[in-house]
């Protein structure tokens, strides 16, 4: 119980410990194996002209997530923590519009996450695993960028508070 608390007051002053990280990134390689599952899932079922250059985007996107799980999945164990083998639930629609939209939110969410991941390594001193974060991260933006102009909208601004990119 003492463990607990002393967990929860670190986290609170923004410091964290190997094992918050390792518990973080086990959420991490779940919203990784979520998007495996709904790239391969969107790639095939897109219908349409107007989808035939995404589904394929969609296609190489699911590979890529596989590779970032894997490096997540690595790094967990690094940590001394089983890697989770549980995704996050993944949301279908007929629509294909609302499936992009939900990838999209998606790679927004795990585009913040791995912000704070490398400013979290970065605090335990774990510089590698900050780098390899930052290489996934580099893709995650390339889905992001993919999804919103296949979308027909700006990028999101995923930054923290409440700066929007629409105010330009």
């Amino acid at each position: 119980m003492a463990k607990q608390a002393v967990s929860t007051d670190m986290r609170d002053k923004n410091e964290i410990t190997r094992e918050d990280l390792a518990k973080l990134l086990n959420e991490d390689l779940a919203r990784e194996y979520q998007a495996i599952i709904s790239y391969v899932i969107y790639s095939q079922v897109l219908k349409g002209a107007a989808y035939t250059d995404i589904a394929s985007q969609l296609e190489l996107h699911a590979k890529q997530e596989l590779d970032h799980a894997l490096t997540i999945s690595r790094q967990v164990d690094y940590l001394g923590e089983m890697p989770t083998v549980t995704p996050k639930p993944v949301r279908t629609s007929e629509d294909a519009r609302q499936m992009l939209r939900f990838d999209l939110e998606n790679e927004n969410e795990t585009i913040r996450n791995y912000r704070d991941r490398v400013r979290q390594c970065e605090a335990l001193g774990e510089f590698a695993l900050a780098e390899q974060i930052r290489q996934i991260l580099v893709q995650e933006q390339d889905h992001q960028i993919d999804l919103a102009t296949a979308l027909g909208e700006d990028v999101p601004d995923v930054n923290a508070g409440p700066k929007s990119r629409s105010k330009r």
